[in-house]
């Protein structure tokens, strides 16, 4: 896609850049509207979710806030009607126009509609799919899409004129735009909406990650994610992180199968100086490093049951205690804890502390193995692809190559995937296509 133009103003107009705050999980559409709020004298700050929105706001309170029309974490209406009474002096705008009369109407609405109606013209899901919102009237003389004609959009005359010539101004529309566009080729387009950005793939295994995280992102439950090795159990974790209110604060993840058993604990607890052979001096745990934001326990189940007992006491009462020394600490943590084994079969035969798997297991999420969605394997592949290009150019797989890799049982699920296109991409060299032949499973092959 080539970059569309955009709007730079001359020194003449150029002012104290005001602030406007994009939220949105839409990462495209957070790229190319802050691109063009840019060319408008705008310096833009973007939120993944409702929850960053709202501390972005608390941090620096912004001229305006562009609001998707969808949230994954709060409820639109609720999350508006709240805000507004917090920031009353905010311009408050969404990404379908602003569709009720309440609140300030700032003196640069137009340059905001505007920016909102270049980014259509780029053809962004947050414009395409933007839903109907129970409880608010659309303003007289709006499109059904709660926009204003086109030509009510365009910036005021004075602006308009100073332009330069290579910017197109929105044209008037012979008809209103609808609710819901449906567009051809994009048949999967929903889905791609409801899914988040980490989770690539619109399975319906894919899809459930997705609601099961923004069901339990803004709570502190504790979570435990289960699911075969190379299965984007991280990604998970990273993902209920974002979306919470603890985004802003440390995400600290551990492996417990990485760290010998005689380090583990002073790892996640601390030590002092002296605390043992070696320890030269103290040092913060992991648990300690997180507070405020959330621990991830990768491979939970390989921590030993003398530490875990440790680890119940500090997750049921908040307090640790450092190696070597008899004073106990309060850390604010949130637990994710993630396992490729069976933990409540090992929690019943022994293997496991049960009440530590309770305290941990409060919601489960279940990442699949790619056999289970290989019908997502050309968007993964696609990704990696785009991921392994971003300072080169980007490979392409040819038919053979990718029948090639759809036969393949993938038992490294989709880490093995992603090694595997990467290998590819060596073997290739300066070819712009990967064949068959730069296929190569390793060891791996059956």
């Amino acid at each position: 896609m080539q970059p569309f133009p955009v709007p730079v103003l001359p020194p003449a107009l150029r002012v104290r850049p005001r602030t406007a705050l994009v939220a949105s999980a839409d990462r495209s559409f957070c790229q190319r509207l802050t691109q063009i709020l840019n060319g408008l004298r705008w310096q833009v700050r973007e939120a993944g979710s409702g929850a960053q929105a709202w501390a972005e706001a608390e941090d620096a309170i912004p001229e305006a806030v562009i609001v998707d029309s969808w949230l994954p974490d709060l409820d639109l209406a609720e999350f508006l009607h709240d805000f507004r009474d917090r920031f009353p002096l905010v311009d408050l705008v969404t990404t379908a126009g602003s569709l009720t009369q309440e609140g300030p109407r700032g003196p640069y609405r137009q340059e905001l509609l505007y920016a909102l109606r270049r980014s259509q013209d780029t053809d962004t899901a947050a414009w395409n799919l933007a839903p109907e919102f129970n409880g608010f009237e659309t303003a007289p003389g709006r499109t059904a899409a709660g926009l204003p004609p086109a030509a009510a959009v365009a910036p005021s005359s004075a602006l308009q004129d100073k332009l330069p010539a290579v910017v197109p101004m929105p044209q008037a529309p012979a008809k209103t735009i609808p609710m819901r566009i449906e567009l051809p080729g994009r048949a999967s387009q929903q889905a791609e909406t409801e899914r988040l950005p980490e989770m690539i793939g619109n399975a319906a295994c894919m899809l459930e990650i997705s609601r099961r995280v923004r069901l339990v992102a803004p709570r502190l439950t504790p979570v435990l994610i289960e699911g075969p090795t190379g299965s984007g159990k991280e990604l998970v974790a990273e993902a209920v992180h974002r979306l919470s209110a603890r985004s802003r604060k440390p995400f600290v993840a551990i492996n417990c199968a990485a760290i010998p058993e005689a380090l583990l604990e002073a790892e996640l607890f601390g030590h002092t100086r002296g605390a043992f052979t070696g320890a030269v001096q103290g040092r913060t745990g992991r648990i300690e490093a997180a507070d405020g934001g959330t621990l991830f326990l990768d491979e939970i189940g390989e921590m030993p049951l003398g530490l875990q007992s440790k680890l119940l006491r500090f997750a049921e009462c908040g307090e640790l205690q450092r190696v070597g020394d008899n004073e106990t600490v309060r850390v604010d943590v949130r637990i994710l804890a993630a396992t490729h084994r069976p933990l409540a079969e090992q929690a019943q035969t022994g293997g496991f502390r049960p009440d530590l798997y309770y305290r941990l297991a409060v919601f489960l999420i279940r990442t699949p193995p790619l056999a289970e969605h290989i019908q997502d394997l050309s968007l993964l592949v696609e990704h990696f692809l785009e991921k392994m290009g971003r300072d080169a150019p980007v490979k392409r797989v040819d038919s053979g190559a990718m029948t090639k890799l759809a036969a393949h049982a993938w038992p490294g699920n989709v880490r093995e995937l992603e090694h595997v296109l990467e290998r590819a991409v060596i073997l290739a060299g300066e070819s712009p296509i990967l064949t068959a032949r730069e296929i190569d499973f390793g060891r791996l092959v059956d």
